[in-house]
């Protein structure tokens, strides 16, 4: 471990201080932020970081934000170089390419000084809901998607930089809610700010800076033991992902090599897919957060405050100009979806090195869907959203996979409530429920997604990117596959279904049309046949699997009664085991 011995109980309060500065941060955000993407989805993080840019803290959020952060601290800071700092300067920039997201992603950055001394960062990167560019279609370059901000000055010692908010207000649809959500970050990262300098007010700029050292060190140590208990070896596995919506049909190889030598592993991503023409592009630093990510779950999970001596072990090789590090002008919209599959993929290659750690498949996909149009209730034009919604998880060795449940690499975010959506927008949610069979069979079975179908009320604009339609999640270990994402329409009442994938770029609706967007379950872990006959019973009475399910899959059979027929489920399992190709 680096550094000289620190007091164990400060430790432990700078532990639990860095954490509350991030959660206040968070709370502030979330009660003063004005679009639902922000205070319901939680499509933001929020962080503390050290004078040099290295991460502290994080408030998920969104833990694919934790590399872009960073990174864009680290930008900010040679940007404006060690003199041009100063304090009550609010650093801002939403750059694709620096992030690894898309020009949504708009990050305020402020500098903590304490007694004169650069001391740290407060950051806050959070999604807008609208950032100008083209409302629907597929975009093939970053220009057509919306304003780009240079890293500048939002605030410089404390005053605002006003031809700046003016550039931007005039770049927006709904100006004043992008106003309010700015207003929000800003109140995240100065409140971030206060709180901090308190911390070093009551115990030391020195002491408190030593403490979080001593905590990253701790962090590393940790992740460094597990990582030792992965066997030595090279690990790869492949997936696919639909198409880049221009040239459809046209799958994404998605391919990983995880490399484990003792306290270390190396994440090759070579292997995924060169930058496309669609949207489906993400940033350097995005590909370096799926190897964070997946790294961080099979590590130290539960290891708190996120920071960065957790990654210390982890190496990414990952060359520019990929799907998930590509190069201007790629364009970066959808930047999520890709990197669902490849730490999903990264799961799977470990899958043999460490059974009991790892999940099968899951529906991995945000299943997002935007709406605009002219409001009935003011005339006044808008935009929404649906999503995030969740899915089926994959099954694990002991264990179930979990349903309704949000993509692994989402963390916090939440779905759009019913009664928020319908009072904000010209929309009836005819239908949100689990969806029967979506879950993979095995002796542990996926979990199961859900079917949300939305009526338009008056006339709109409706699009969804929806992946993973052809890719379904994969099971384990004789685990089936669970069902795949899945999009249809309803116009003039007549269902549309057998869409080539379940991407409906631009579409318009008339009053009473509908969408409906059914998210994957996850694979199921060992074979269906060592299912508990029980467990299957039970599924059966709770909706969960079809009475066709339970019998072509798990080989149960009921009595009239609705009990387990122990002689005839035993025979039937026989004749189809027998019956199962070698």
């Amino acid at each position: 471990m680096s550094g000289a011995a620190v007091d164990a109980v400060l430790t432990a309060i700078v532990r639990n201080g860095v954490l509350a500065v991030t959660e206040e941060m968070k709370t502030n955000l979330t009660r003063t932020a004005y679009n639902m993407i922000i205070y319901e989805a939680l499509d933001f993080t929020v962080g503390l970081f050290t004078p040099e840019g290295d991460t502290v803290s994080i408030g998920i959020g969104l833990p694919m934000f934790t590399r872009g952060m960073a990174e864009t601290v680290r930008a900010k800071i040679r940007h404006f170089g060690p003199d041009g700092i100063r304090p009550g300067d609010i650093l801002v920039t939403n750059d694709a390419y620096l992030t690894g997201s898309h020009l949504n992603h708009f990050t305020f950055t402020m500098p903590v000084f304490h007694e004169g001394v650069l001391a740290g960062f407060t950051c806050c990167m959070a999604h807008w809901q609208d950032v100008g560019g083209a409302l629907g279609g597929v975009t093939t370059d970053i220009y057509a998607e919306g304003i780009q901000i240079p890293i500048v000055k939002y605030q410089s010692a404390g005053e605002v930089n006003q031809m700046l908010v003016d550039i931007i207000r005039m770049n927006v649809r709904v100006p004043e809610r992008a106003m309010g959500d700015l207003r929000a970050q800003v109140t995240a990262v100065t409140s971030g700010e206060r709180r901090f300098r308190e911390l070093l007010d009551r115990y030391g700029r020195a002491e408190t800076l030593a403490a979080i050292r001593a905590i990253m060190d701790q962090s590393e140590a940790q992740a460094r033991a597990r990582a030792r208990e992965i066997p030595d070896g090279t690990y790869e596995a492949e997936a696919f992902m639909d198409d880049d919506g221009v040239d459809t049909g046209q799958t994404i190889p998605i391919r990983v090599k995880v490399i484990v030598s003792g306290d270390e592993v190396t994440v090759d991503l070579s292997g995924v897919s060169p930058q496309v023409r669609g949207f489906f592009n993400s940033g350097e630093t995005t590909g370096m957060a799926c190897a964070e990510v997946a790294f961080k779950c099979l590590t130290s999970p539960s290891d708190y405050p996120i920071n960065q001596g957790s990654f210390r072990p982890l190496k990414v090789v990952l060359p520019a100009g990929t799907v998930v590090s590509a190069v201007r002008p790629a364009a970066m919209r959808w930047w999520m979806t890709v990197p669902m599959t490849v730490i999903d993929t990264i799961f799977r290659a470990l899958a043999p090195a460490m059974p009991d750690r790892i999940i099968a498949g899951h529906h991995a996909d945000l299943l997002a869907c935007m709406i605009h149009g002219i409001s009935p209730k003011d005339g006044r034009f808008y935009i929404g959203s649906f999503g995030p919604l969740g899915g089926g998880w994959g099954a694990k060795l002991t264990e179930d996979g979990v349903s309704a449940t949000v993509c692994l690499n989402d963390g916090d975010t939440h779905n759009a409530p019913v009664e928020q959506v319908e009072s904000k927008y010209p929309v009836l949610i005819e239908k949100l429920a689990l969806r029967p069979d979506s879950g993979g069979p095995g002796r542990f079975r996926g979990g199961l997604g859900i079917e949300r179908t939305v009526q338009a009320r008056a006339p709109l604009s409706f699009s969804t990117q929806t992946e993973r339609a052809n890719c379904p999640p994969w099971g384990l270990q004789g685990g089936t596959d669970g069902a795949g994402n899945q999009v249809t329409l309803r116009i003039r009442g007549e269902e549309i279904a057998g869409l080539p994938n379940a991407k409906v770029l631009t579409r318009r609706l008339a009053r009473g049309d509908a969408f409906t967007v059914r998210s994957g379950g996850g694979g199921g872990f060992g074979p269906a046949l060592e299912r508990d006959p029980e467990r299957v019973a039970l599924d059966l009475r709770e909706g969960y699997i079809s009475r066709e399910a339970m019998e072509r899959h798990y080989g149960v059979v009921l009595t009239e009664a609705g009990a387990v027929d122990t002689d005839a489920t035993a025979a039937l399992r026989r004749d189809m085991a027998g019956a199962a190709p070698a």
